[in-house]
């Protein structure tokens, strides 16, 4: 982004696991450290949080990001529409709590709530056809 963009990363440096058989469980995060890539971050700022949130938002909602579940998308193109559907409802449709408003209303990139039915009508009229 040559610049223009405030970029930082925070590296977890994580330690061995006691045991070879806690497959699932994380190893121990012995420590962090901040480094600057682009731009001109404030170096207090940097954090995991907002990327971690969305993750687990991404994980709660969609069962395609759940560990041992069986629905899967067997292609990734299916993945791909399920995951836009996400987005397109978590920011233009869903009111958070904390700001009162959509993400999209908040961000001034839209001026009302959206519903389901408006998402619907973005997508194609090849799709809106009873044949499958």
């Amino acid at each position: 982004m040559g610049g223009e963009v405030d970029y930082a990363m925070l590296i977890k440096q994580y330690g061995q696991t006691e045991t070879a058989e806690r497959s699932y469980s994380p190893a121990k995060c012995l420590g962090t450290k901040k480094r600057q890539v682009d731009g001109n971050p404030d170096m207090d700022l940097v954090s995991t949080s907002y990327a971690e949130r969305q993750n687990l938002n991404i994980r709660m909602k969609n069962r395609r990001f759940t560990r041992l579940t069986n629905a899967f998308s067997k292609k990734a193109e299916n993945l791909a529409y399920s995951i836009a559907l996400d987005f397109m409802h978590h920011n233009f449709c869903r009111k958070h709590m904390t700001i009162k408003t959509t993400p999209a209303r908040a961000a001034g990139i839209a001026n009302r709530t959206w519903t389901i039915k408006d998402i619907v009508g973005l997508l194609p009229a090849a799709c809106h056809s009873t044949k499958f």
